[in-house]
């Protein structure tokens, strides 16, 4: 398949309503395999980009047909309009990137019983109920987030830093994990190393950056905080902006995905596997194995087993040369942090009620209560 021309158009559905925008190589041709966006760009560095890039990778490698389909607005309605869009030309599985597909998917599975659905980060309900509901021909899958959460943490105090903050979203459950574990990380590096730190925690309350956040995060940076792990959607670039007024020697931490190419200042980023959880859902499709993940709903994390396929890691923090920003932090150290999880002799709790428990050597300040934003 021809892939150096790019066409983008627009179709116009019942109601006025667009569904968006379709990027293919052919305005003719029909796509076995769609990503439909969330809402923002497919270049947004985050959910869009990976898991598009993913689905790119696996239907080159396999000369497969594929093409994604971006809604209009941020509404359940036009990421349904989106998904008709995609069946429309074709489509047999799509890949629908975050937790605002969740009731999207949940109608989606139901109107289409032939195309299967690939949830990422989200379990399909309705708006008005919690309680997921998984047809056979959709896979859901959410991430440990508590693990890089924790490896972030363990990394940045392992590599000098003492003061250190958290700047989550919103306090929704994987906010809060992320925030949970990056603590517990922190602390478990600082009594290896038997040295005191501080931890700063707050929820901006939104996942965008907020005049707010970025007072507190310049307050923060200007009062001796050396790296903040942005944890939430845009609420990076409230950290981002405060940080680059900083001066030297502050950092900050990316998250789900490797965010080192968006600011030479990150130091390293907690990541979901979004790209190995998208191409391992397809390898299931194309070898005609569904199956055995249509209908359920995975937890990953480490050494995680999903499906027919060989157990992976599906969480962790970035190690490709150009990413590892440590300057005395080794990967031979993060190796050996990862086996301790593994085996059982570090523990990671991933409570969404209560805070972590830390040890002597560690020190929080809740300007936001960990169960909700105050």
């Amino acid at each position: 398949m021809k892939k150096n021309k790019i066409l983008t158009l627009s179709l116009v559905l019942l109601a006025g309503l667009s569904a968006g925008s379709l990027t293919s190589c052919d305005e003719g041709g029909t796509y076995e395999y769609a990503l439909v966006t969330d809402v923002g760009d497919i270049n947004d560095a985050s959910f869009n980009q990976t898991s598009w890039e993913a689905l790119q990778e696996f239907c080159q490698e396999n000369d497969k047909t594929y093409a994604y389909y971006r809604p209009t607005e941020n509404s359940t309605a036009a990421r349904l309009l989106s998904i008709d869009q995609a069946v429309q030309r074709g489509a047999k599985v799509i890949v629908c990137p975050g937790y605002l597909f969740e009731d999207a998917v949940y109608s989606a599975q139901t109107t289409y019983p032939e195309v299967k659905f690939v949830l990422i980060d989200g379990t399909p309900h309705p708006t008005d109920s919690t309680e997921a509901t998984i047809a056979d021909n959709t896979v859901s899958i959410i991430f440990q987030e508590e693990i890089p959460g924790f490896l972030a943490g363990y990394a940045a105090v392992m590599d000098g830093n003492t003061k250190l903050g958290f700047c989550g979203g919103m306090a929704v459950p994987a906010v809060q994990r992320y925030g949970s574990g990056f603590v517990q990380g922190a602390d478990y590096a600082a009594q290896q190393l038997k040295t005191n730190i501080e931890v700063n925690y707050y929820y901006a309350g939104a996942f965008e950056a907020t005049d707010a956040a970025t007072a507190m995060m310049r307050t923060w940076y200007t009062n001796g905080t050396e790296t903040v792990f942005a944890s939430g959607g845009k609420v990076y670039l409230s950290v981002e902006e405060a940080c680059d007024a900083s001066g030297e020697g502050k950092t900050w931490i990316g998250v789900d995905v490797d965010q080192s190419s968006v600011d030479t200042k990150v130091l390293t980023s907690a990541m979901k596997g979004l790209r190995e959880s998208v191409i391992s859902s397809l390898e299931e499709y194309a070898d005609d194995k569904w199956d055995g993940i249509g209908g359920k709903s995975y937890t990953l994390g480490l050494n995680s087993k999903f499906g027919d396929l060989e157990n992976r890691d599906y969480v962790g923090i970035p190690t490709a040369e150009s990413s590892w920003r440590f300057e005395t932090f080794t990967l031979d150290q993060y190796n050996a942090i990862l086996t301790s999880i593994k085996n059982g002799t570090v523990t990671i709790t991933n409570s969404t009620t209560e805070a972590p428990t830390v040890s002597s050597y560690t020190t929080v300040d809740y300007v936001s209560s960990f169960a909700t934003a105050a």
